[in-house]
């Protein structure tokens, strides 16, 4: 509600403070090739697509995907080129229809509940955050070079069906002919890349 920026205060509410540029953090809807994005058991056909939206449009209600047969969604989410993806903010309904677990999956093309018996990149635990406040921050490491990003609500708080109003992306973004040539690069000196990208993830495990 208005916000004439006074109290500079601390780190607490840089959402509020800091509008235009959290704006600009969760640009990377734009980099999602929306036209080839699925979303599996939504109950309206093409619900799915809507959720990723511009900044300022977070908490609109009009659009939204509901879940149709349980509590499961699957988003499988194409980049136009390659992202590094530093963080990301799930909004739903304060009920128990809200997320309550997501897993995370990269460059996985297509994926479907079939191929979920693997192990996810990552996992959180979510609050209700129907004001879509809350930032849940990835490990870098793992989530760096991605094509294709695949998440699956598993649960939620209790109901039958779950419904998203807002999936926010945070990360960098470069064009795909840098990917192609930087995959070139790793390919000479693959197994020394995946040592220190292994050795790297245990230190990063600070999800709060």
């Amino acid at each position: 509600m208005s916000g004439h920026g006074h109290g500079h205060g601390g780190g607490g509410c840089e959402a509020e403070h800091e509008p235009a540029e959290r704006g600009l953090e969760y640009g990377l809807y734009r980099r999602i090739d929306t036209e080839k994005l699925q979303c599996l058991n939504e109950s309206r056909d093409g619900a799915g697509r809507l959720v990723f939206k511009p900044w300022d449009q977070r908490t609109d209600r009009d659009r939204f995907v509901e879940s149709d047969a349980d509590e499961e969604l699957l988003f499988n989410i194409p980049f136009t080129g390659s992202v590094k993806l530093k963080g990301l903010i799930v909004s739903g309904e304060d009920d128990e229809s809200h997320p309550a677990e997501i897993r995370l999956y990269k460059n996985i093309p297509h994926m479907s509940f079939d191929d979920l018996g693997r192990e996810p990149e990552q996992a959180f635990r979510l609050n209700r955050d129907p004001l879509a406040q809350l930032e849940y921050p990835t490990k870098i490491a793992r989530f760096t070079n991605v094509n294709h990003l695949s998440i699956h609500v598993s649960k939620n708080f209790g109901a039958e069906s779950s419904r998203v109003y807002y999936i926010g992306l945070r990360g960098e973004y470069s064009e795909t002919y840098r990917h192609e040539v930087t995959i070139c690069n790793y390919e000479a000196s693959a197994n020394p890349a995946d040592h220190k990208v292994e050795s790297l993830v245990p230190q990063t495990n600070f999800i709060s």
